[in-house]
């Protein structure tokens, strides 16, 4: 398993432009992250663009700046009245996106200066799952 410092430094290196999004997604498969549950303990996720983003953070202090921005606001203490899940990045690709039933991908910390998105397409997610999956096959 890798760190998720390791997976920060990736995620800097590509906003520098230096980076390699395949070796990215590499890098999150591998890396365990924190994924928070809502009121239903369900996985946070968020339906934008006709896609469900499952939200994941690589550490407690993106989690936190999150929680903060969803009106956490300092009255209480949200490391301890939020859930979360530690999830291994592959799990989230390979198993819980199919789970969704309707085209899912992984938001890693939103609300962060330096999110980043895992898309349901071909080389991310499991082919039957990704959105471009038809036309792969076409061309």
């Amino acid at each position: 398993m890798t760190s998720s410092s390791a997976l920060t430094d990736e995620i800097r290196a590509l906003y520098a432009e230096e980076g390699r999004p395949a070796a990215l997604v590499g890098w999150f498969r591998r890396t365990a992250v924190l994924v928070p549950s809502d009121s239903q303990d369900s996985l946070w996720s968020a339906e934008y663009g006709g896609i469900r983003w499952i939200y994941a953070f690589t550490d407690e202090a993106a989690l936190g700046r999150f929680a903060l921005a969803q009106g956490a606001d300092g009255t209480i203490d949200w490391t301890t009245d939020w859930t979360y899940r530690t999830v291994l990045g592959a799990r989230l690709l390979d198993v819980v996106v199919p789970a969704v039933g309707v085209p899912a991908g992984v938001a890693l910390d939103v609300g962060s200066p330096q999110p980043v998105l895992f898309p349901p397409v071909i080389g991310i997610v499991p082919d039957a799952y990704a959105v471009d999956a038809d036309a792969e096959g076409a061309a």
